[in-house]
């Protein structure tokens, strides 16, 4: 980066904070990971200058033999990696994965039943604010107020009641297994189409850590970051019956020309995800998750569901006394980064929360293991017990240090960087 460092410092020094913000600290975001450097590589590579409009060998523009390639090879990566009929790899993100799945499945004004986002839902799923709220009628279900968990009998009612014409399954902040096979029996019994979103768990399915919905699901979306560990970007997996209006409504409908560097960097993380070390590491993201949520419940903290099956866990703050926003800015200036996140049913808004969501997918990329979860969960303890003691707070971040430095990112990237 020594052209960039040279001809524009301020761009320079605030990517080289970035990588040392990232090498420094505990990364807890669930939705968040760390990239390979061979991911890194491809996505700065010279595709980014290449206009394709269209898909391989159906293109607007000339010139676009070698950038063919590279997506065939990616669609074919996806499909082997995922086992589906049909894939589309140029959504630019998750969100537009979706909207594309809705323009293709169902029309304007159609009924759709999907998880509130109180109960761990995403935005495109059904969100007032969001394209998928004002565009289609939502019937939102939850998750048991009891257990915490979906309640498969209660879903089943309220596709009776209000006959979906589909059903999106799939969450954002859901701790817990989902069952697509149930999901896909409670579609059939009213003639709905089944929508699957596994932004979240797509490198566990991938791995076979979660059950998939290929093969229950007419349409299955997704992210390739999070678990999957690639580029930020979505892609889509649908039965062939359905590839012409998938494709369609990616282009023309709702982009136009596909990011080529992106869709490189996607190939190389299907191809990473082939790989027997990458079923380790997703099985190794599942085990630090459980160890570090049984930590947090030793110390006296509620763990939403009872605890996790999956990358990602909720804690409700309540009988803390502090809430989600509160907790996460005071672990963040302690070098351990989470996000507030709503509780199921919560009393407190979006922007305050009752709770912080932790997820492992980037801690687990780092190397680190049971052990080393049981330790953070014992650091944010001290945090989130005493948040505005400033001493507490130098001091975690003091631990944090010591402990990144023996799971480095990246090779010492930012001293690389530092001595260009």
């Amino acid at each position: 980066m020594g052209n960039l460092r040279k001809k524009d410092p301020e761009i320079f020094k605030t990517i080289l904070d970035e990588t040392r913000r990232e090498n420094d600290n505990l990364e807890l975001i669930a939705s968040e990971n760390f990239v390979s450097e061979e991911v890194l590589e491809a996505q700065g590579s010279v595709l980014t200058n290449k206009y394709a409009e269209g898909y391989p060998k159906a293109r607007w523009y000339n010139g676009c033999h070698n950038v063919d390639i590279v997506e065939s090879i990616a669609i074919e990566r996806a499909k082997e990696l995922f086992g589906a009929e049909h894939a589309n790899v140029q959504p630019h993100s998750g969100t537009q994965a979706n909207m594309a799945i809705y323009f293709a499945a169902i029309d304007f004004g159609d009924t759709v039943m999907a998880m509130d986002l109180t109960c761990g839902g995403h935005l495109s799923h059904g969100n007032p604010h969001n394209f998928s709220g004002r565009l289609y009628k939502i019937v939102s279900y939850g998750v048991n107020r009891k257990t915490e968990r979906l309640d498969y009998d209660e879903i089943a009612g309220l596709a009776r009641k209000h006959r979906p014409k589909m059903i999106l399954a799939g969450a954002s902040a859901y701790p817990r297994s989902i069952d697509f096979k149930i999901f896909r029996e409670i579609a059939d019994s009213i003639g709905a189409y089944l929508f699957v979103d596994i932004a979240h768990i797509a490198g566990l399915v991938a791995a076979g850590c979660h059950q998939s919905p290929v093969g229950y699901a007419e349409f299955v979306g997704s992210t390739t970051h999070k678990t999957m560990r690639g580029p930020r970007g979505g892609f889509i997996l649908c039965k062939r019956e359905f590839a012409k209006k998938i494709d369609m409504g990616i282009f023309p409908g709702l982009q136009g020309g596909p990011l080529m560097h992106v869709i490189a960097a996607k190939a190389v993380c299907f191809k990473e995800a082939m790989a027997p070390e990458f079923k380790a590491y997703q099985k190794q993201i599942v085990k630090n998750a459980r160890a570090f949520s049984d930590e947090m419940a030793k110390l006296g903290y509620r763990i939403v569901a009872g605890g996790t099956d999956t990358h990602l866990f909720l804690v409700d703050l309540t009988a803390k006394g502090i809430t989600g926003r509160d907790a996460a800015s005071s672990l963040d200036r302690s070098g351990i980064t989470v996000n507030k996140n709503l509780i199921p049913y919560d009393k407190k808004p979006p922007f305050i929360t009752s709770g912080i969501r932790i997820g492992t997918p980037a801690v687990t990329t780092r190397g680190m293991k049971e052990r080393e979860m049981r330790l953070i969960a014992r650091l944010a303890d001290k945090i989130i017990s005493d948040p505005d003691n400033e001493k507490a707070i130098q001091d975690v971040k003091s631990e944090v240090k010591l402990l990144v430095k023996k799971f480095p990112l990246y090779k010492g990237l930012a001293r690389k960087l530092e001595k260009e």
